[in-house]
C-alpha cells in the first residue's frame, strides 16, 4: 500500500523532520509513507485567503498520484480513535490507488478541495502545528498498521 502525506510548509525543524522519518521508516514491509510538500502561497498584501488557499490547492491537485483517494485533515472533519482508523485503513486497502492525506497550511486547505475528499479527518480538538500535525499522522498510520498487523505497538 502507498501512504502519501501532501503537506503545505516547507524547511520544517529538525525534530520534524526526525519524527516523520521514524514513523516512514518503521512501515511494514510492502506499505510506504512518502511526503510531498507543497510551496505555501506568499503572504502579501493584495490577495485574500481564498485566493490564496485556492493556489496552494492548484499546486496540491497537481502533486495528487493518479487515482488517488484523498483524505483532508481539517478541524472539522471526522473524529476516529486509533482502532477506528485501522478498521477504515484495513477498508481502504482493499481498493486500489495510493491514499493520499493533506495538510493544509497557516490557513487549512481550500473550501473545494476538502469537498473532493473521499473523508474530511480530524486528528486533535486541539489546535495544532502543522509541523506535529505530520509526525502526529505518520505516527498514527503506524499504529493502525500494527493494529492491523497484531504487531504489539498498540496496547489497549
Amino acid at each position: 500500500m502507498k501512504l502519501v502525506v501532501v503537506a503545505v510548509g516547507a524547511r520544517m525543524p529538525s525534530w520534524v523532520v526526525e519524527g516523520y522519518r521514524e514513523y516512514a521508516k518503521r512501515m511494514p514491509p510492502g506499505t510506504t509513507l512518502d511526503l510531498v510538500e507543497i510551496k505555501p502561497e506568499a503572504r502579501t498584501m493584495g490577495k485574500t485567503v481564498a485566493q490564496m488557499l485556492a493556489a496552494e490547492a492548484a499546486r496540491i491537485r497537481a502533486a495528487l498520484p493518479k487515482d488517488a483517494r484523498v483524505v483532508a485533515l481539517d478541524e472539522r472533519g471526522k473524529d476516529m480513535s486509533s482502532c477506528g482508523l485501522a478498521v477504515q485503513l484495513e477498508a481502504w486497502m482493499q481498493e486500489r490507488g495510493p491514499l493520499v492525506f493533506l495538510i493544509g497550511g497557516a490557513d487549512g486547505l481550500d473550501a473545494a478541495l476538502k469537498k473532493t475528499a473521499a473523508m474530511q479527518l480530524r486528528v486533535s480538538d486541539m489546535t495544532l502545528p502543522h509541523g506535529l500535525a505530520r509526525v502526529l499522522l505518520a505516527e498514527q498510520l503506524y499504529r493502525a498498521l500494527s493494529i492491523i498487523g497484531g504487531h504489539p505497538y498498540h496496547r489497549e
